[in-house]
Parts: structure tokens; C-alpha cells; sequence
């Protein structure tokens, strides 16, 4: 059995983990080490079984935490050519740290099986991941995307779990205290995927066989975790749909570990 969560989810940092028998992969590292490792340790898991870290891109959120854990702990960073050397050149990973780019190909991570994908985000190179456990189960995770692409879209589809983005509420961002600028690259096709958005997808997913789904990275000034889940269980009931329990479904937790989601 493998299993899927995330560390802690939202603007303030990101990290989602792929788990199978006691080896994992983290996607993301965007708080301390000391966080990520407290985690770790209440999941029962030891640093020494991390397989690697695939980065999705530079922005803090998501690579605040590599410098100091990957002195600790050397292990392999994936990700775009464009994104390791921006993390290279600006400090942000030891000096002698093992950074592989994974465009392009499947790459094989500690028996896990990864593909990049891109993502549409006001970054150096933003990407996505669909990860093929040793036993065959397939996790993909989109966390940083404008618009749900026909190249994201496939490479989430027929997952066991998808980990996708649904950052805002359009009502709430407009209304929000946000500067004019700031809402409008939010809500742009390189920013971030808003609640309906992401819930269009789901339905997508969940009518093409996918039944395990993490919200992930739920605004904190401009979403509530209530209303990212009402949105998709809007959907999927209009879908047809009716049961929630055709389907597994959970709000990523910000400063916390979230429900452990089994597959």
C-alpha cells in the first residue's frame, strides 16, 4: 500500500510526500527543516529512506527549507534545468548538492518511476509531477498553475491520487485587500487556479476513474478550506456524483500534517 499527504500546504509553505513501504519521495521543501523533520518523525519515516526531492519551482514557498536540511541530509534534487541553477546560483541549495534535470524523460527516483510536466506560473520554470510507485500506483500533483493546460490535464489524469492546486475565491480575491496588480497576476494564466477551476478538473478526473483528490495550496487571505471543498462537492454532486463517499477528498492543512490519503 502507498500512501500520499502534505506536510503543510498554503502561501506560507509547501511540501507533499509520496510514501510505499517505508521509502518516500517529498515534492517541495517550502518550511524549516526542523518542521519538515518533526513531520517526518510523526509519520514514523526516517530521513535516511527519502529518496529525493522534486522541486516544482524557485518561488520560497516551496525551496525555503533545501539549504539547511540537504546539509544534513545530501540527498538527490530534481527538477528543470532553469529552476536547479536559479536554486544553484542564488544559494538556495549547498554548493556541492546533487541536482538532476528530469525534462524530458522518466526518471527512475529510488524505484519511483517521475515525469515532469509543465505548469503555467510566473516562475523560472514551473512544473508538476506524476510519480509511478514501485507496486504500480500513480500520484500526480499540480500545485502552481493559471489554467488546468491539455498537457497538465493529461498527465493527471488516470491517477490513483492528483494533489492540484485550488488557491482562491474569485469573489474573495475581487473583494479582497489585495492591490490591483497582486489580484490580477493571481488570476492570471501564470498564477494561480481558482476554486472553480480546479473543481472542473476534479470532475474531469473523477469521470475518467480518479477517486482520491488533496486540495492543495488554499489561500489563506483569499479561500477558506470550507469553500475549496464545497466547490468540487458542488460539482461532483452535479456531475452525478451524489455520494461523497464515491470519492476521497481533502482540504490540505497549512501548518500541519494532513489526513494520510492510503491507495
Amino acid at each position: 500500500m502507498a500512501q500520499f499527504t502534505t506536510l503543510y500546504s498554503g502561501s506560507s509553505g509547501n511540501s507533499a510526500l509520496v510514501e510505499e513501504d517505508g521509502r518516500f519521495l517529498l515534492v517541495d521543501m517550502g518550511r524549516s527543516c526542523r518542521m519538515t523533520t518533526n513531520a517526518l518523525k510523526a509519520l514514523g519515516l526516517a530521513p535516511e529512506n527519502l529518496c529525493g526531492i522534486l522541486v516544482t519551482h524557485e518561488h520560497s514557498d516551496h525551496v525555503s527549507g533545501l539549504a539547511i536540511f540537504l546539509k544534513y541530509h545530501p540527498v538527490p534534487v530534481y527538477g528543470s534545468a532553469p529552476t536547479l541553477e536559479y536554486l544553484l546560483s542564488h544559494g538556495l541549495v549547498p554548493a556541492d548538492a546533487v541536482l538532476i534535470d528530469i525534462d524530458g524523460r522518466t526518471q527512475d527516483v529510488g524505484g519511483f518511476s517521475v515525469q515532469s510536466f509543465e505548469t503555467s506560473h510566473d516562475s523560472v520554470a514551473c512544473r508538476g509531477y506524476r510519480i509511478t510507485t514501485p507496486q504500480g500506483k500513480v500520484v500526480s500533483i499540480a500545485t502552481d498553475l493559471g489554467y488546468v493546460s491539455d498537457e497538465v490535464l493529461a498527465n493527471l489524469l488516470l491517477s490513483d491520487v492528483v494533489g492540484l492546486e485550488s488557491n482562491y475565491d474569485r469573489g474573495m480575491l475581487m473583494a479582497g485587500p489585495y492591490p490591483y496588480y497582486l489580484k490580477t497576476r493571481i488570476a492570471s494564466p501564470n498564477g494561480h487556479l481558482s476554486n472553480d477551476d480546479c473543481a472542473a478538473a476534479i470532475v474531469m478526473l473523477a469521470q475518467n476513474g480518479c477517486r482520491n483528490f488533496s486540495l492543495c495550496h488554499i489561500s489563506k487571505e483569499n479561500n477558506t478550506p470550507e469553500l475549496a471543498l464545497e466547490n468540487v462537492r458542488a460539482a461532483m454532486h452535479e456531475a452525478g456524483f451524489a455520494d461523497s463517499t464515491q470519492y476521497t477528498l481533502y482540504a490540505a492543512m497549512r501548518n500541519e500534517i494532513s489526513p494520510v490519503i492510503d491507495f
